[in-house]
């Protein structure tokens, strides 16, 4: 499995869950898992040859969910069984 299919894989994971977290009405959690698919889908596209014209931004938003995804975490896990 190349890193390509991986990146998807992995978002797709992440979509899964997410859909499943809204599906039981948490949208908390369910915010957290989507934020991470695109943030998977984002890195991967940001690798693209086809989109070479939009890397920095691509880059750029990359990084930006994950620093939201972590704090998003950081969140969940202090505040969501209180």
């Amino acid at each position: 499995m190349n890193a390509t299919l991986r990146q998807y894989g992995f978002a797709a994971i992440f979509l899964g869950v997410g859909i499943y977290q809204l599906i039981k009405q948490d949208a908390l959690e369910a915010t957290l898992y989507l934020l991470g698919a695109v943030a998977f889908i984002s890195n991967n596209l940001a690798s693209s040859p086809k989109l070479v014209a939009y890397k920095r931004p691509l880059v750029i938003l990359t990084w930006v969910l994950i620093v939201t995804v972590g704090l998003l975490f950081l969140y969940v896990l202090q505040f969501k069984h209180m």
